[in-house]
Protein backbone atom coordinates (compact mmCIF):
# COMPACT_ATOMS: atom_id res chain seq x y z
CA UNK A 1 0.00 0.00 0.00
CA UNK A 2 2.74 2.48 1.04
CA UNK A 3 4.58 1.76 -2.69
CA UNK A 4 1.17 2.26 -4.24
CA UNK A 5 1.01 5.40 -2.53
CA UNK A 6 4.32 6.64 -3.83
CA UNK A 7 3.83 5.82 -6.77
CA UNK A 8 0.71 8.07 -7.26
CA UNK A 9 2.41 10.77 -5.66
CA UNK A 10 5.45 10.49 -8.46
CA UNK A 11 4.87 13.70 -10.69
CA UNK A 12 4.23 11.95 -14.13
CA UNK A 13 7.66 13.48 -16.28
CA UNK A 14 6.45 13.23 -19.67
CA UNK A 15 5.21 17.00 -19.96
CA UNK A 16 9.35 17.50 -18.51
CA UNK A 17 10.21 15.13 -21.36
CA UNK A 18 8.60 16.80 -24.01
CA UNK A 19 9.81 20.35 -22.90
CA UNK A 20 13.16 18.91 -23.13
CA UNK A 21 12.81 17.65 -26.21
CA UNK A 22 11.52 21.17 -27.09
CA UNK A 23 14.77 22.29 -26.31
CA UNK A 24 16.69 20.52 -28.11
CA UNK A 25 14.52 20.76 -31.42
CA UNK A 26 14.62 24.41 -31.39
CA UNK A 27 18.17 24.90 -31.15
CA UNK A 28 19.24 22.43 -33.58
CA UNK A 29 16.57 24.27 -35.95
CA UNK A 30 18.93 27.31 -35.19
CA UNK A 31 21.05 28.54 -38.33
CA UNK A 32 24.46 26.02 -38.45
CA UNK A 33 26.85 29.60 -37.68
CA UNK A 34 24.28 30.58 -34.67
CA UNK A 35 24.73 27.20 -32.91
CA UNK A 36 26.92 26.23 -29.96
CA UNK A 37 26.38 22.55 -30.08
CA UNK A 38 27.01 20.33 -32.95
CA UNK A 39 24.29 18.21 -34.28
CA UNK A 40 25.09 15.16 -32.40
CA UNK A 41 25.55 16.63 -29.16
CA UNK A 42 21.49 16.98 -28.70
CA UNK A 43 21.17 13.43 -29.30
CA UNK A 44 23.49 12.55 -26.70
CA UNK A 45 21.98 15.04 -24.24
CA UNK A 46 18.59 13.63 -24.93
CA UNK A 47 19.57 10.06 -23.87
CA UNK A 48 21.33 11.36 -21.25
CA UNK A 49 18.44 13.60 -19.59
CA UNK A 50 15.73 11.56 -20.63
CA UNK A 51 17.04 7.92 -19.16
CA UNK A 52 16.93 9.46 -15.60
CA UNK A 53 12.97 10.97 -15.81
CA UNK A 54 12.04 7.09 -17.55
CA UNK A 55 13.95 5.39 -14.39
CA UNK A 56 12.10 8.11 -11.56
CA UNK A 57 9.09 6.51 -12.99
CA UNK A 58 10.00 2.87 -13.42
CA UNK A 59 12.39 2.28 -11.14
CA UNK A 60 11.99 0.98 -7.53
CA UNK A 61 14.34 2.65 -5.85
CA UNK A 62 12.68 6.64 -6.83
CA UNK A 63 14.86 8.43 -3.99
CA UNK A 64 18.12 7.53 -5.91
CA UNK A 65 17.21 7.81 -9.70
CA UNK A 66 15.58 11.08 -8.28
CA UNK A 67 18.73 12.51 -7.02
CA UNK A 68 20.33 11.86 -10.00
CA UNK A 69 17.50 13.48 -12.20
CA UNK A 70 18.15 16.00 -9.87
CA UNK A 71 21.89 16.52 -10.92
CA UNK A 72 21.65 15.68 -14.34
CA UNK A 73 18.53 18.62 -14.95
CA UNK A 74 20.76 20.83 -13.18
CA UNK A 75 23.47 20.32 -15.43
CA UNK A 76 21.39 20.55 -18.57
CA UNK A 77 19.54 23.72 -17.62
CA UNK A 78 23.61 25.00 -16.85
CA UNK A 79 24.61 23.90 -20.49
CA UNK A 80 21.91 25.02 -22.15
CA UNK A 81 21.06 28.50 -20.78
CA UNK A 82 24.42 29.28 -21.86
CA UNK A 83 23.75 27.87 -24.88
CA UNK A 84 21.21 30.27 -25.29
CA UNK A 85 22.85 33.00 -23.89
CA UNK A 86 25.46 32.24 -26.64
CA UNK A 87 23.14 32.04 -29.41
CA UNK A 88 21.94 35.53 -28.52
CA UNK A 89 25.09 37.07 -28.87
CA UNK A 90 25.97 35.64 -31.75
CA UNK A 91 22.50 36.67 -33.59
CA UNK A 92 23.33 40.54 -32.40
CA UNK A 93 26.61 39.90 -33.41
CA UNK A 94 25.32 39.26 -36.57
CA UNK A 95 23.15 42.54 -36.82
CA UNK A 96 26.15 44.44 -36.04
CA UNK A 97 27.70 43.00 -38.99
CA UNK A 98 24.81 42.84 -41.82
CA UNK A 99 27.06 41.30 -44.39
CA UNK A 100 27.87 37.98 -42.67
CA UNK A 101 24.66 36.79 -44.47
CA UNK A 102 21.78 36.41 -42.28
CA UNK A 103 18.55 37.47 -43.22
CA UNK A 104 15.22 39.08 -41.83
CA UNK A 105 13.33 35.70 -41.74
CA UNK A 106 16.15 33.62 -40.57
CA UNK A 107 16.87 36.20 -37.87
CA UNK A 108 13.02 36.23 -36.63
CA UNK A 109 12.86 32.45 -36.81
CA UNK A 110 16.20 32.16 -34.95
CA UNK A 111 14.78 34.84 -32.62
CA UNK A 112 11.63 32.97 -31.37
CA UNK A 113 13.63 29.61 -31.00
CA UNK A 114 16.04 31.59 -28.28
CA UNK A 115 13.07 32.89 -26.74
CA UNK A 116 10.82 29.74 -26.56
CA UNK A 117 13.91 27.53 -25.59
CA UNK A 118 14.44 30.82 -23.00
CA UNK A 119 11.22 30.17 -21.37
CA UNK A 120 11.61 26.36 -21.32
CA UNK A 121 15.22 25.87 -20.14
CA UNK A 122 14.01 28.31 -17.08
CA UNK A 123 10.88 26.32 -16.44
CA UNK A 124 13.17 23.29 -15.86
CA UNK A 125 14.88 25.39 -13.64
CA UNK A 126 12.29 26.39 -11.64
CA UNK A 127 10.70 23.10 -11.31
CA UNK A 128 13.99 21.73 -10.16
CA UNK A 129 15.19 23.88 -7.49
CA UNK A 130 11.83 25.27 -6.17
CA UNK A 131 11.11 23.36 -2.49
CA UNK A 132 13.99 20.95 -3.53
CA UNK A 133 13.03 19.74 -6.72
CA UNK A 134 9.88 16.90 -7.37
CA UNK A 135 10.71 14.73 -5.36
CA UNK A 136 10.88 16.09 -2.01
CA UNK A 137 7.38 18.34 -3.33
CA UNK A 138 6.13 15.05 -3.12
CA UNK A 139 7.46 13.60 0.23
CA UNK A 140 6.26 14.59 3.74
CA UNK A 141 8.82 17.17 4.46
CA UNK A 142 9.36 19.78 1.97
CA UNK A 143 12.32 22.41 2.13
CA UNK A 144 11.81 26.26 2.40
CA UNK A 145 9.82 27.57 -1.07
CA UNK A 146 11.46 29.05 -3.04
CA UNK A 147 8.09 30.42 -5.09
CA UNK A 148 4.63 31.39 -3.10
CA UNK A 149 2.12 30.20 -5.46
CA UNK A 150 -1.63 31.54 -5.06
CA UNK A 151 -3.26 28.43 -4.38
CA UNK A 152 -0.57 28.65 -1.09
CA UNK A 153 -3.66 30.95 0.08
CA UNK A 154 -6.69 29.86 -1.52
CA UNK A 155 -9.53 28.55 0.22
CA UNK A 156 -9.93 24.80 0.31
CA UNK A 157 -12.73 25.04 -2.08
CA UNK A 158 -10.42 26.10 -4.91
CA UNK A 159 -7.69 23.85 -4.82
CA UNK A 160 -7.54 20.52 -4.79
CA UNK A 161 -6.34 18.14 -2.00
CA UNK A 162 -2.84 17.74 -1.32
CA UNK A 163 -2.17 20.29 -4.26
CA UNK A 164 1.41 20.95 -4.86
CA UNK A 165 2.89 22.86 -7.90
CA UNK A 166 3.87 20.85 -10.82
CA UNK A 167 5.81 21.15 -14.09
CA UNK A 168 3.09 23.57 -15.52
CA UNK A 169 2.91 25.82 -12.85
CA UNK A 170 6.59 26.16 -13.74
CA UNK A 171 6.57 26.61 -17.30
CA UNK A 172 3.14 29.27 -16.58
CA UNK A 173 5.81 31.10 -14.23
CA UNK A 174 8.52 31.13 -17.06
CA UNK A 175 6.19 32.06 -19.52
CA UNK A 176 4.65 35.03 -17.84
CA UNK A 177 8.53 36.23 -16.04
CA UNK A 178 9.70 36.19 -20.63
CA UNK A 179 6.42 38.25 -21.88
CA UNK A 180 5.62 40.59 -18.42
CA UNK A 181 9.32 40.91 -17.45
CA UNK A 182 7.90 40.80 -14.12
CA UNK A 183 6.00 38.73 -11.47
CA UNK A 184 2.66 38.08 -12.01
CA UNK A 185 0.84 35.99 -9.40
CA UNK A 186 3.93 33.73 -8.55
CA UNK A 187 5.90 35.72 -6.06
CA UNK A 188 9.76 34.60 -5.93
CA UNK A 189 10.59 33.90 -2.15
CA UNK A 190 14.62 33.49 -2.00
CA UNK A 191 17.33 35.46 -3.30
CA UNK A 192 18.37 32.77 -5.90
CA UNK A 193 14.51 32.33 -7.23
CA UNK A 194 14.87 36.88 -7.73
CA UNK A 195 18.17 36.62 -9.60
CA UNK A 196 16.54 33.76 -12.19
CA UNK A 197 13.71 35.57 -12.72
CA UNK A 198 15.52 38.51 -13.20
CA UNK A 199 18.10 36.47 -15.68
CA UNK A 200 15.40 35.43 -17.58
CA UNK A 201 13.63 38.94 -18.48
CA UNK A 202 16.64 40.15 -19.20
CA UNK A 203 17.39 37.35 -22.28
CA UNK A 204 13.63 37.93 -23.29
CA UNK A 205 13.53 41.46 -23.44
CA UNK A 206 17.06 41.73 -25.47
CA UNK A 207 15.75 38.79 -27.57
CA UNK A 208 12.43 41.13 -28.17
CA UNK A 209 13.94 44.52 -28.11
CA UNK A 210 16.99 44.22 -30.41
CA UNK A 211 16.93 40.80 -32.32
CA UNK A 212 13.02 40.52 -33.56
CA UNK A 213 12.44 44.16 -33.81
CA UNK A 214 15.39 44.50 -35.91
CA UNK A 215 14.28 41.04 -37.92
CA UNK A 216 10.67 42.80 -38.20
CA UNK A 217 12.31 46.54 -39.34
CA UNK A 218 14.65 44.29 -42.02
CA UNK A 219 11.40 42.63 -43.33
CA UNK A 220 9.12 45.77 -43.37
CA UNK A 221 11.83 47.15 -45.84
Amino acid sequence: MEGQDQARRIEPRWPVALAILAVLALLLGLPARVRVYPDWFSSVVAMVVLAPLAAVSLASDKALWQRVERTVMLIFCLFFGFGTVSNLATLIGAILHPSEGIGGLQLLASSISVWVSNVFVFSLLYWQFDRGGPGPRAGETVSRSDFLFPQAGASSEDVPPGWRPMFVDYLYLGFSTATAFSTTDVMPLTSRAKMAMMLESSISLVTIVVVASRAINILGN
